[in-house]
């Protein structure tokens, strides 16, 4: 099985005109985010507005990453496999600090 690249969000998620949670890619499409079954309109309501707020900081990540990638891409590193290593450094650094269910 072929794996996707992942795709970068062009902003932070929104609510759609289903009162879906997605967001826009960098490659165009549109990305509904899967919540859990059990969060209700309110808290859903409660969760797009930490998003929003985080927006800012969310741009300012992007641009940092943006500018990790083009600093270590090159002739031994194509900067999708840049991308590929940030997002997976990132994950196994963050990981133990924010185990899943916490």
């Amino acid at each position: 099985m072929e794996e996707e690249a992942p795709v970068t969000p062009l902003a932070a998620p929104s609510l759609d005109d289903q009162g879906m949670l997605s967001y826009a890619g960098t490659d165009g499409r549109r990305y509904v985010v899967g919540l859990p079954p059990e969060i209700d309109e309110a808290r859903m309501e409660q969760v797009m507005a930490t998003l929003r707020g985080g927006g800012d900081l969310f741009l300012q990540i992007e641009a940092l990453c943006h500018r990790w990638i083009q600093q270590v891409s090159g002739p031994d590193l194509n900067q999708h496999d840049a991308l590929v290593l940030l997002l997976t450094t990132l994950e196994t650094a963050l990981e133990d600090r924010y185990p899943e269910g916490e």
